[in-house]
């Protein structure tokens, strides 16, 4: 299943419990070009080749990237360590 950067923020920003629209900014200077319909990573070549399969899925995988940032950031997480 492919997704988009647009999937990525709404599901880390909603995991977060905020809504990405107000903290996120589009600029149209980085949008990539019209000729650049769909661009998609493929695991199945891993599955084949490898007999790799995912065992996070994408929203387990952006929640727990999310729990960490959290945590770094926490005040309790900096109190008592060195810059």
């Amino acid at each position: 299943v492919a997704h988009s950067v647009r999937q990525v923020v709404e599901t880390a920003f909603g995991h977060a419990g905020l809504d990405w629209q107000k903290y996120v900014r589009v600029d149209p200077a980085f949008l990539r070009p019209a000729e650049v319909d769909h661009l998609i990573g493929d695991a199945g070549k891993g599955a084949r080749m490898l007999g790799w399969t995912p065992s996070v899925t994408f929203e387990r995988l952006i929640a727990m990237m999310v729990d960490a940032d959290l945590a770094r950031l926490a005040p309790s997480a900096s109190a008592g360590s060195a810059p």
